[in-house]
């Protein structure tokens, strides 16, 4: 019995021992998941007022600027200033930040360089009095062409809004000012009526070598390489402006660096141009807006309406590169592969009237010659056309006609817009077109069918509530499309057309400009990229104390691991 019972008290002291032992164990635990997740939460216990300026600690939420403190208060100053950096930041200038007043709504800083008349104005056939380069817009402001010119001129607005915004009103709000001190800017805007030189100075004239839209993009890439603002950033923080697809054609690979504003990549490697770096901005519409608009579901008598251009020149042309394999010759040893490889690309973007220069498709010969097997990716926006086109033209509430701006083509573009429930924005040469802001203009529903389309400000505003979206390889199906569209009822409809009755303003360009349009909106997305830009100054200055900066090219395109080097 003895011997029991000492068994029975050792069994259960070993028992108790592993009870606490485990309690220990999971106290422990709990309290370890408990510091994790702190530590993985706001970080509450750091006390910001210890650091140089706490202020300087932000974040963004819904779009707006908010300081956190200790107490989660946010500071009503800073978050009604999109681009940060207020007077008491003034001390950390050497540093290049930017300063902004917050008693200010214009809180985007832009230095304009003073170009000569002849890269904008003078394109105007504008004529400077004395040493001026801008026109006195006080007295009279010089006017843009009209026709299809008006939809890439997005440069003449922003650099009217900046002239403009040198002339105090209190009434105007404004997203952006203009400054005289490049130290104290956010951004550099280039005021070269890029989209104006193509449509009217691309053409060579009996006398010439090269055209006047050449020449002046060579001027302007040996002046801005020249200043010190350029050097300062290498180019970072520069706007440029090359809305029309070619604008720029051969300055554009010079000034990749630069924020771009443009209406599509469709015609750029995305090594010189795309979606993080850059900004979309809208096409001026040529239709007449729809004023007092009070039609309804019923009074709109077209289902489904499109009038353009059916038969593309260049379907099938314009296209990506995939390099499959490669195999050396002797002829190629002299050319790096990486350097073809990226002028291959650039070739597949390039050309209005053809897909290569005379040098490109040389390459290409050499390239084949040589064993260099690569995929040609098509450009589909042609080619959904003219299937579109037969699959739609025998539909009886369906309008999808050939058309120009020729022969009273505006004025019937705005009617049929005007009259019909569904717009059709296809893809053509380049994935957007004017076409989809004529008809939110028009209050007619877009339906978009173009899969490498990029928005304007898509950050901020969500097309899927006035558009309809179609992938090319739905919408080439047969009934696909007409069925998709008729089962959109009134209630839906009535939902997107008034959602486009609000956001029309948009999308709106006028002078002088207004609070939520075009300008100040394509302002805003500028700001927007602001950060972004400093980020990439501020590490490109790393190592800048032996390896200072300096003009170098776009980084080619990645070549598959397979290749043989």
């Amino acid at each position: 019995m003895s011997i029991m019972g000492e068994r029975n008290a050792s069994s259960i002291g070993h028992k108790k021992s592993l009870f606490y032992l485990f309690s220990i164990t999971s106290i422990l635990f709990i309290l370890s998941w408990l510091f994790v997740l702190r530590s993985t939460g706001h970080p509450y216990f750091i006390d910001h007022n210890l650091l140089p300026n706490h202020k300087l600690f932000s974040t963004f939420h819904g779009g707006n600027l908010a300081t956190r403190s200790r107490n989660g208060n946010n500071d009503p100053s800073i978050a009604a200033n999109p681009v940060i950096l207020e007077d008491q930041v003034a001390a950390l200038r050497g540093s290049n930040m930017v300063k902004a007043n917050p008693d200010n709504n214009a809180v985007l800083k832009v230095f304009m360089y003073d170009l000569p008349p002849e890269f904008h104005f003078e394109l105007l056939d504008w004529k400077p009095e004395g040493k001026g380069v801008w026109p006195d817009i006080r007295t009279k402001v010089p006017e843009y062409p009209g026709g299809l010119n008006l939809q890439h001129s997005i440069e003449y607005w922003l650099t009217l809004d900046l002239l403009a915004s040198e002339f105090a009103d209190p009434s105007i709000a404004r997203s952006a000012i203009r400054v005289h001190n490049s130290s104290v800017a956010d951004v550099v805007f280039v005021p070269f009526f890029s989209s104006l030189s193509y449509n009217r100075y691309s053409r060579l004239k009996p006398h010439q070598k090269g055209s006047t839209n050449k020449l002046l993009q060579q001027k302007l890439v040996k002046f801005l390489v020249a200043q010190d603002e350029w050097k300062r950033s290498g180019g970072r923080d520069h706007i440029v402006l090359a809305h029309h697809p070619n604008s720029l054609l051969d300055a554009r690979v010079n000034l990749w660096p630069a924020t771009f504003i443009l209406s599509d990549f469709g015609r750029y490697p995305p090594n010189v141009a795309n979606v993080d770096k850059d900004v979309i901005a809208p096409y001026k519409h040529v239709i007449r807006t729809f004023v007092n608009d009070s039609s309804d579901f019923d009074s709109r008598p077209t289902l489904l309406y499109f009038q353009g251009a059916i038969y593309r020149k260049d379907v099938f042309l314009l296209g990506t590169v995939e390099v499959v394999s490669f195999v050396n010759c002797t002829g190629y040893k002299k050319t790096p592969l990486r350097l073809v490889v990226d002028a291959l690309s650039v070739a597949a973007f390039n050309g209005k009237d053809k897909l290569f220069t005379v040098e490109q498709y040389e390459d290409w010969l050499l390239l084949l010659r040589c064993g260099f097997v690569f995929l040609l990716t098509p450009y589909m926006g042609g080619f959904a056309r003219q299937e579109l086109f037969y699959l739609l033209k025998d539909e009886k509430d369906v309008h999808f006609s050939f058309g120009t701006v020729l022969k009273d083509g505006i004025r019937r573009a705005t009617q049929g817009m005007h009259s019909s429930k569904f717009c059709l924005n296809i893809a053509g040469d380049t994935p957007s077109s004017n076409r989809l802001f004529d008809a939110i203009a028009s209050h007619c529903v877009p339906v978009i069918i173009s899969d490498d389309i990029e928005l304007p400000y898509e950050d901020v505003l969500d097309y899927s509530e006035f558009c309809v979206f179609v992938r090319t390889s739905d919408a080439v199906k047969e009934k696909f499309l007409i069925n998709l569209i008729r089962s959109i009822g009134r209630d839906d409809w009535t939902r997107m057309w008034a959602r486009l009755k609000e956001v029309e303003n948009l999308f709106e360009f006028q002078y002088p400009s207004k609070e939520g349009d075009a300008v100040q909106m394509i302002w805003q997305a500028v700001a927007r990229k602001v950060p972004a830009i400093r980020l990439k100054i501020h590490k490109s200055r790393r190592f800048s104390r032996y390896n200072p900066l300096r003009n170098r090219k776009p980084r080619p395109l990645p070549i598959p691991i397979n290749f043989s080097k």
